[in-house]
């Protein structure tokens, strides 16, 4: 997720309202339900919990970067709204 996220930074997420476009979304990963996403919204179909979006991956030629090209769309409910961002502190 960089440049929106790098790695040690913490996220407060909540299950509320619909997805939107440009949002930072978090959510189980379809493929591998032990690990969780974290991916930003792109198109959205429906409203509420019943809402599917596509998630998008920030850089999709990294490798090993994943989104809705392989797992397709994914249901809002059980997914959290990112709401706050907790930058790790950068020694120096």
């Amino acid at each position: 997720m960089r440049p929106a996220l790098t790695p040690g930074d913490g996220l407060l997420g909540l299950r509320c309202g619909s997805p939107r476009p440009g949002q930072l979304r978090v959510f189980r990963d379809p493929m591998l339900s032990t690990r969780w996403l974290v991916k930003r919204v792109g198109e959205v179909r429906g409203a509420g919990r019943s809402a599917a979006f596509e998630a998008r991956s920030e850089n999709p030629g990294v490798p090993g970067a994943m989104d809705s090209r392989e797992f397709g769309w994914v249901t809002a409910a059980g997914s959290y709204r990112v709401v706050w961002i907790v930058r790790r502190k950068v020694d120096g």
